[in-house]
């Protein structure tokens, strides 16, 4: 079973809310993999501490066309729909950070001219904190194609055990490369206008997908019902509401897990994943969560 967490902006507790389930569910679940699929800034690591073990470099191909080949017929440029090829009537350019890797260039080349070259995208970096497998990818600076990267990161999720994917915030491209293939997506939202509206966002985006998902409201006593009115209309099973508490507060500044410092937390993580698998029909060997484990 792969579940994501995601959110439709950053800053709604979605990370914090990731590290400490994949805690919490350790112990119960034969085989537990947390990837944190937010490749451009990745944080789970700063509450795990995970021991790394594995790291791979990823690399995109890019065309490198070999001028004394080249007949500047321009076929390449023609079917590269990203701007990645130039060609002029004596000169051959190309913009290896346009390139989206779809290997046309070559196909369409008659001279064969059209040389596979490489681009860096960044690395995915493997480890464990004790039982708790973990994988994280890291988006090399100035690179803007996350999807190759997040892709690699969760080829990591497969076999019997639960995967838990930590997705970018937002509704772009990145974010539909994290949550395709899961089972069920957790929303996690704020009571605030601005909360609202990346929540609808984020809800078409995972119709689209097909997935079927539930909400957690944090900081649920700072705001207003428009959330609960909205899961209600949208018939979207509100799972979880966190209450401010500054306790929480001062261990997410510490960079401390709540399900550690804070004994309360880890039934609340565990009482969310039995309402998780409620919803998408049952966990692990068709039992719900802390039944399947026993």
């Amino acid at each position: 079973m792969i579940i994501s967490i995601a959110s439709g902006k950053g800053g709604t507790g979605k990370t914090t809310l990731a590290a400490n389930l994949a805690v919490a569910l350790r112990n119960i679940e034969p085989e537990v993999t947390l990837l944190d699929c937010d490749v451009e800034e990745p944080n789970d690591h700063l509450f795990l501490s995970p021991t790394f073990t594995r790291t791979n470099e990823i690399w995109a191909e890019v065309p490198d066309i070999d001028t004394k080949l080249c007949a500047y017929c321009g076929k390449c440029q023609e079917i590269c729909q990203f701007n990645a090829i130039a060609i002029l009537p004596e000169l051959a350019l190309t913009f290896p950070e346009l390139c989206h890797s779809c290997g046309g260039c070559f196909m369409v080349c008659p001279e064969n001219a059209v040389r596979s070259g490489k681009r860096l995208l960044g690395v995915v970096e493997e480890g464990s904190r004790g039982p708790l497998q973990f994988v994280q990818g890291r988006l090399r600076v100035g690179e803007a194609m996350a999807p190759p990267l997040i892709r690699k990161v969760r080829e990591a999720a497969g076999g019997d055990g639960l995967t838990l994917v930590d997705a970018p915030p937002g509704t772009s491209c990145p974010v539909m490369a994290a949550l395709r293939g899961s089972d069920f997506v957790l929303l996690v939202t704020e009571p605030t206008p601005f909360g609202l509206n990346d929540l609808e966002l984020a809800v078409g985006a995972v119709r689209i997908l097909g997935i079927p998902m539930g909400i957690a409201i944090n900081r649920s006593d700072l705001g207003d019902d428009r959330i609960r009115k909205f899961a209600g209309k949208e018939k979207i099973p509100l799972l979880m509401e966190i209450p401010f508490d500054r306790r929480v507060a001062e261990a997410y500044a510490k960079g401390e897990l709540l399900v550690e410092v804070l004994p309360e937390w880890r039934e609340k993580m565990l009482t969310l994943y039995d309402a998780i698998c409620r919803v998408q029909g049952g966990c692990g060997n068709g039992h719900n969560g802390r039944e399947g484990s026993q």
